[in-house]
């Protein structure tokens, strides 16, 4: 299943997505939870008991913001979440 967690303003479309079928196959040893600088993500079990990561209520309103430093603007080249991500269950909608 694909989990989306963010917001749409006037300004566009902020969506951070999990597959939550990958996420529970995680062989990274959930490596994205020290990986994003902000915090945003934690584990927490699912309606199907199972342990899959999600983004924090607070950051789900201020994820243009939040993720802005990880942004090609910001310097990096790829997104440390994503990057951490082996099973490739992160994804950025902008």
């Amino acid at each position: 299943m694909i989990a989306n967690y963010g917001y749409k303003d006037g300004s566009g479309e902020y969506y951070i997505s999990i597959d939550t079928d990958k996420c529970i196959g995680c062989a990274a040893d959930r490596a994205c939870l020290t990986a994003c600088p902000k915090q945003m993500f934690e584990i927490i079990t699912d309606d199907y008991d199972d342990e899959v990561a999600w983004i924090k209520k607070p950051n789900c309103r201020t994820l243009a913001y939040d993720c802005a430093d990880c942004k090609p603007s910001g310097g990096y080249s790829s997104l440390p979440c994503m990057a951490a991500c082996t099973p490739g269950a992160i994804k950025h909608s902008w």
